[in-house]
């Protein structure tokens, strides 16, 4: 991508200000959504295009990804954008090219829609990115990059777009330049908020970033590099694949979808999935999350379990929960 700012509140709110920047630029109205976005996104855009005038389109969902044909009769000339998350809210990796095609074939009056890519920063280091996928907008959580939970948070939302979209974006962007010495600075050079150059014309009114947790993940970058990124995200991909295999061995156990993943990926249970993340705590494992619950919008069934895996699984934690997995009865 071009430019990237210097973070909204969190992934959320970062999804949000892409779709408001697209009605914003595109003088279009429907927001196609795709319903393998993670439902607490999917819920805070619903709030926030909820009092404005625009139309919230959610995609129907096959095999784990995004259904094509459902893409493709979804979209208009009136289309504003499109937004979809890969890896998804079920781990699988969603072909944002071909996602993105679809969306430009049905809408070819007036200004094209938007392409919006919801990404995970530690699976960029391996899949695919955003901009190689020809996204106007890429936005995501950058939680992962060596931020700590605690209680629910901290997060930080990434925000990063094609140039011509640059004096449309939302929060601050910062600027390198020279010093009256010659020497490199930085400096905020835009602020498209309401409270700074364009009052009730502002494009956004975010108020605020999370500017110290996005020194800490720019500092986790830097300590990283290219090459500590990379074994990360490899990490990442061999440990899950390696557990999935072993769970899909378990009788009673089985893989949802069949397609690609990264590091989660959905297990079909013998029982509730409820049941199965109590055995898990029983062994001092958290197992993962049940996709039928009320947080989760009911995005899967009962019986359903969303599994996770990064680098700092170990091979002892693993081994607990497949034991662990291995004592339910099919």
């Amino acid at each position: 991508m071009d430019f990237a700012n210097s973070s909204l509140y969190e992934g959320a709110t970062a999804v949000v200000e892409a779709a408001l920047l697209a009605l914003n630029t595109t003088g279009k109205r429907r927001v196609l959504v795709s319903g393998a976005l993670h439902p607490d996104y999917r819920r805070v855009l619903r709030t926030y295009l909820d009092d404005l005038a625009a139309e919230y389109v959610e995609i129907a969902v096959a095999g784990g990804v995004t259904d094509q044909a459902a893409l493709a009769d979804a979209a208009t000339d009136d289309t504003a954008c499109v937004i979809v998350a890969s890896p998804n809210v079920f781990g699988c990796i969603e072909d944002w090219s071909a996602c993105f095609a679809t969306v430009l074939e049905g809408s070819t009056v007036g200004k094209p829609p938007l392409r919006i890519a919801v990404f995970n920063p530690i699976a960029c280091a391996l899949l695919k990115t955003p901009g190689a996928c020809d996204a106007d907008i890429a936005v995501g959580e950058g939680q992962p990059l060596g931020v700590p939970l605690s209680l629910g948070g901290p997060y930080l939302g990434l925000f990063a777009a094609k140039k011509q979209f640059l004096r449309k974006s939302p929060g601050r962007l910062v600027g390198e330049t020279t010093d009256s010495k010659g020497r490199r600075a930085y400096a905020l050079v835009l602020q498209a908020r309401e409270q700074h150059i364009r009052g009730a014309k502002a494009t956004s009114n975010i108020c605020t970033n999370q500017g110290l947790l996005a020194l800490r993940a720019t500092m986790h970058m830097t300590a990283l590099g290219p090459a500590g990124a990379r074994e990360v995200a490899e990490q990442c991909w061999h440990k899950s694949h390696d557990l999935a295999a072993r769970i899909d061995a378990i009788p009673g156990f089985s893989l949802k979808h069949a397609g690609p993943f990264f590091h989660e990926f959905v297990v079909t249970c013998p029982v509730p999935a409820a049941r199965v993340i109590d055995t898990g705590k029983a062994s001092g494992v958290l197992a993962g999350v049940a996709l039928g619950c009320d947080a989760m919008d009911g995005v899967g069934q009962p019986d359903e379990l969303l599994i996770a895996v990064t680098e700092k699984r170990t091979r002892t934690e693993m081994d607990r929960l497949v034991a662990a997995l291995t004592s339910i009865p099919s």
